[in-house]
């Protein structure tokens, strides 16, 4: 029941905001303004939001976006020191291994394929359409294939190097820092007022999903990368709920992976 409750709280605050966030991002993409602090942060990161993303660009933002996620593993280990604390007490262990698991394999089978059948729907409206194609991401859909182009994918070397790189360079250097370090350390600040199958929901889960959303602005310095927030809120659930990293790293890895998995399923 608890986790139905869950799920149902989810659902509703992720209707709640879809329609302000939408329109906000439809702004950012079409509108030629921006607000001060829209300034700001395009200033903070070295972004022209008039101006298309070189390659030159792209290549530093993912060498910085690298080097912070690096950074993630280093943080905890030196605060760590300074607290003569272990990485064990900001949740870096597997066990309890079998709760762990089964957190992560229930909510695989729950969200991605609700997440797979979002994606197909948002591109066949989207590129098909003009409602939603100000949203999409440039030229996508000049490559989308559309539903009569859908294919597997072919598993290459490259794709199994992608996966492992998104399991231990991104997921398990971001868990770490946001949910074993940066939530374990706001939930002794902010305990939560209220558990749901043991997961914590209060202020510090919203603080940490929050700092995980905005970290991922830089990168392409696009305002739909502020959506991670609402996964970081599950990851963040996972920590709280089994005390260890393993169901939201194996959850957070998964995610990327499905989505580059889609799209070599569905593009040219």
């Amino acid at each position: 029941m608890a986790g139905w409750l869950f799920v149902i709280t989810l659902i509703v605050a992720l209707v709640a905001v879809y329609r302000p966030f939408g329109d906000y991002l439809y702004r950012v993409v079409v509108g030629t303004r921006s607000t001060v602090v829209e300034r700001g942060v395009y200033r903070l990161v070295g972004v022209d939001p008039a101006a298309g993303q070189t390659w030159g660009v792209y290549a530093r933002s993912v060498l910085a976006f690298s080097a912070v996620s690096v950074l993630f593993l280093y943080v905890p280990v030196y605060v760590g020191w300074r607290r003569k604390e272990d990485l064990v007490d900001y949740a870096f262990h597997a066990s309890p291994i079998k709760q762990g698991l089964i957190t992560a394999v229930a909510a695989i089978a729950v969200i991605f394929p609700i997440f797979a059948l979002g994606y197909f729907a948002f591109y066949e409206i989207a590129c098909n359409g003009s409602v939603l194609e100000h949203l999409v991401p440039r030229n996508m859909c000049s490559r989308y294939g559309g539903l009569a182009g859908l294919h597997l994918p072919e598993m290459t070397m490259k794709f199994v190097e992608f996966c492992g790189v998104q399991l231990i360079v991104v997921a398990l250097p971001e868990e770490l820092f946001f949910r074993g370090f940066l939530l374990g350390l706001l939930e002794h600040r902010f305990p939560p007022k209220r558990r749901i199958l043991g997961g914590g929901i209060g202020l510090a889960l919203i603080l940490s999903a929050l700092a995980f959303a905005l970290i991922h602005l830089p990168k392409d310095g696009d305002p739909r990368a502020l959506a991670t927030f609402f996964p970081g809120l599950l990851f963040g659930w996972m920590r709280s709920a089994t005390g260890s990293i393993l169901a939201s790293t194996l959850t957070h890895a998964g995610s990327n992976i499905l989505i580059r998995l889609l799209d070599l399923m569905v593009l040219r």
